[in-house]
């Protein structure tokens, strides 16, 4: 099968769409990444993609072309020049591509928009067209405090209604999604299907047996607002006189503003670590007595499973966590860890303690990897991908 993927991000940014093409190749298809210049999260070009280097490689068997993308830096008007500039370059690019592609996908991340190639190559050729939704639009406009009732809004409300209904099949990250696009845009249910996210396989390891004192905890990935990672110095905070450590390990826009406030606030035992390499992460994972996900107070972000929690369950760790909708019922189903409501930083603290005083922590490590296994492994993704892929 010849498959065009679309997507503004590609490796080296830190997204699984990179694992699921090179994992498609070792499958036998044969996969083309349109994608943009890699900036992501930082806001700056990676070293060696600067004006215009690289704009067509192979890696890992993956062919990839990059499109012109304004890099994201800071504030809301780069930031729509980052987006926009992508889909631009991309619609003109697309033009260009011969109509031998079996099946066009779609990696929807933020923003909608850049799915606007993948339509244009499907209509021009009259190919399949599906969309592994990752992040909801408009709706993560109001996470950023967009209003539902501004211009801003409602004019991303009729762009987004105008790409979502253009798709043969949609594939949900969460199953909270179905519903959402069915009131929202009307879209038939029959076209969407649940596609849990997988975590890449080196996060299948084995625990350290460790002597030490102390619990320690982990929270890995992005550090933007709305991460709210500031909930976990708030517990950390509260915690200052217990023997728990609080390991942070990403890059983002908010990391400065929280190393900071740690430091104003004297929280010896939160350590930073900024963004490391992908493989340096089951190394810090093994360290970790428990893993941290937590998300702002926000309906739709609610409605999303962020994909660190099927890292943090392949690796076998507990998870405690602030954040409210679709990841709480899966630690409550899984049993393998607490949960306390988005932003609720004293609940937190007595969730960190509960796991502190548990003698129930093996068994909810056991427990998250075996839920792991029997909703998020990695072959059972690709197995049910590519059904999607050749009859959308």
């Amino acid at each position: 099968m010849k498959i065009l993927v679309i997507c503004q991000y590609y490796y080296p940014e830190p997204f699984r769409i990179s694992d699921i093409c090179e994992s498609l190749v070792r499958r036998g298809h044969d996969v083309t990444v349109v994608t943009g210049v890699p900036n992501y999260p930082e806001g700056v070009t990676y070293p060696g993609y600067e004006k215009g280097k690289k704009r067509d490689e192979v890696i890992c068997g993956v062919k990839v072309h990059r499109c012109f993308t304004v890099s994201r830096k800071t504030g809301a008007v780069r930031r729509l020049l980052n987006y926009y500039s992508y889909v631009f370059s991309s619609g003109r690019y697309i033009r260009t591509l011969p109509g031998d592609y079996d099946v066009v996908f779609v990696n929807q991340l933020s923003p909608v928009m850049m799915a606007q190639a993948g339509i244009i190559y499907s209509l021009r050729h009259r190919k399949p067209l599906l969309m592994y939704c990752l992040d909801l639009w408009p709706e993560s406009l109001i996470a950023g405090g967009i209003s539902q009732d501004s211009p801003i809004y409602r004019f991303f409300y009729q762009v987004s209604k105008r790409i979502y209904t253009q798709m043969d099949a949609i594939l949900i990250t969460s199953r909270m999604f179905a519903r959402h696009l069915e009131e929202q845009f009307g879209i038939d249910c029959g076209k969407i299907r649940y596609l849990p996210q997988y975590a890449e396989s080196l996060f299948d390891i084995s625990p350290e047996a460790l002597e030490k004192e102390g619990i320690d905890l982990m929270f890995a990935g992005n550090i933007g607002e709305i991460q709210s990672v500031e909930t976990i110095l708030e517990a950390a905070r509260q915690l200052k006189e217990e023997p728990v450590t609080f390991h942070i390990v990403g890059g983002g826009s908010d990391l400065e503003r929280l190393r900071a406030l740690a430091a104003e606030w004297q929280l010896d035992r939160v350590v930073f670590y900024g963004r490391r390499p992908l493989d340096e992460m089951p190394d810090f994972y093994r360290k970790a007595d428990a893993m941290l996900v937590t998300l702002k107070a926000d309906p739709v972000l609610s409605l999303t499973l962020p994909g660190k929690v099927q890292s943090y369950m392949a690796a076998g760790k507990p998870i405690i966590g602030a954040i409210n909708g679709e990841t709480p019922r899966v630690i409550a189903e899984a049993d393998c860890g607490f949960c306390a409501d988005a932003e609720d930083a004293e609940a937190l603290a007595r969730s960190i303690l509960l796991f502190a005083n548990s003698d129930r922590k093996k068994q909810m490590a056991e427990n998250a990897r075996k839920y792991y296994e029997e909703q998020f492994a990695k072959e059972r993704f690709l197995d049910t991908l590519e059904r999607e892929l050749l009859s959308p």
